[in-house]
């Protein structure tokens, strides 16, 4: 089978993202890093770099391999351990990395990055100005969730997200996840011998979602499929394809070009807007408000959100945070922008946009939410 995602040849992609997940990079056994694994993967990127494809790297690893110096509690490391894990690990993830490329005489330079750094605009358009200019000067950019100050509740939690994060950002046109296995499959390949591995998909259905499942067991990453899943939604929203490929023997990159097994997710036909595809992407509403379905109707249609449309409101948020946006029987229905607080929100909601300086006291926005600023689910 061709590869669906063309590496060489007069298609080939222009700016590739590749993410090696912590079961690749870390022993599990003896939580040292596969040296001649990621010599390997360096080999391979050095043959993409000097047909000019410019190539990005989201990597796993750091917590894995500094868990070997934490003395540990008990059998599960607590937060700080990870973070204080994740310290101690990225130090030798960036020198492995620098040793490995300095063979091929290619400089690489290290990214980390947080959630806010990707929802906060500015800070996400800073990181994006970053990668460019480095891309530029031909060095490679290796890039990883900064754990040593994210903490459960305010994190990527997998890189696999990180990954489609950083591909949207950087308008790749090609995003690939090196697993411990080789694509989605109709159904658990390790409980049924009758799976199926399924070569393309072209879109991102509710059944796809089901066969993803839950995280594999006896993995050190802390993804699964399911991640997979939700980082093909951001990846091939932004024009992006992705595809799930096995990482584990020597020249992953390699093997892949010369098989083409694996799973590949198309692009979408017309991708959003660059603020629309960061809008999409964002992972922390502020709150939610619910709609009538007379609302929903409307912003199919491409409207803004009016107050009149509004029927109810969660939480507390500020005008410029980010909201999600339900229906009636509390379904996503979108996320974005509101121009109003929760509380002058609530005290407008159900009514005409003619009506608000009565009700507020001063002349508000028309729309709760523009549809310039307003992504659908």
């Amino acid at each position: 089978m061709k590869p669906a995602l063309l590496l060489r040849g007069p298609e080939r992609c222009r700016r590739i993202v590749i993410k090696a997940g912590s079961a690749l990079l870390v022993d599990r056994d003896t939580r040292g890093l596969k040296e001649d694994w990621l010599a390997a993967l360096a080999i391979d990127i050095a043959e993409l770099m000097a047909r000019r494809q410019e190539v990005l790297i989201v990597s796993s690893g750091a917590i894995g391999l500094g868990l070997a110096g934490i003395e540990l509690a008990g059998s599960k490391p607590r937060l700080e351990d990870r973070q204080a894990a994740a310290a101690i690990g990225q130090i030798r993830l960036a020198h492995a990395y620098q040793t490995a490329f300095a063979t091929h005489d290619i400089k690489v330079a290290q990214i980390l990055l947080t959630i806010e750094d990707m929802e906060d605009r500015r800070r996400y358009l800073n990181a994006r100005n970053t990668i460019e200019t480095l891309l530029k000067n031909g060095i490679l950019p290796v890039i990883n969730e900064n754990d040593t100050v994210a903490t459960s509740e305010i994190r990527f939690g997998d890189n696999d997200r990180l990954a489609a994060r950083v591909a949207q950002m950087a308008g790749a046109d090609c995003l690939i996840l090196l697993s411990d296995i080789d694509g989605l499959y109709t159904a658990d390949p390790n409980l049924d011998a009758n799976a199926k591995r399924i070569e393309q998909i072209e879109a991102i259905t509710r059944e796809i979602e089901i066969l993803a499942g839950a995280p594999f067991e006896g993995s050190i990453g802390s993804g699964g499929m399911i991640t997979k899943i939700s980082a093909a939604k951001t990846a091939t929203q932004a024009g992006c394809q992705m595809v799930i490929t096995d990482g584990r023997a020597p020249h992953p990159i390699r093997r892949y070009q010369e098989s083409g097994i694996g799973t590949v997710f198309l692009a979408a036909n017309a991708a959003a807007s660059k603020r629309k595809q960061w809008l999409s992407a964002r992972l922390s509403p502020a709150g939610a408000i619910l709609i009538d379905p007379g609302a929903v109707q409307a912003l199919t249609t491409g409207a803004s959100l009016l107050p009149a449309g509004v029927n109810g409101v969660e939480g507390v948020f500020s005008p410029g945070d980010l909201i999600q946006i339900l229906d009636a029987e509390k379904n996503p229905v979108g996320q974005g922008i509101t121009a109003y607080s929760s509380e002058a929100l609530g005290r407008i909601k159900g009514h005409k946009t003619h009506e608000i300086p009565t009700i507020l006291g001063y002349a508000g926005r028309e729309a709760v939410i523009h549809r310039d600023d307003l992504v659908l689910i």
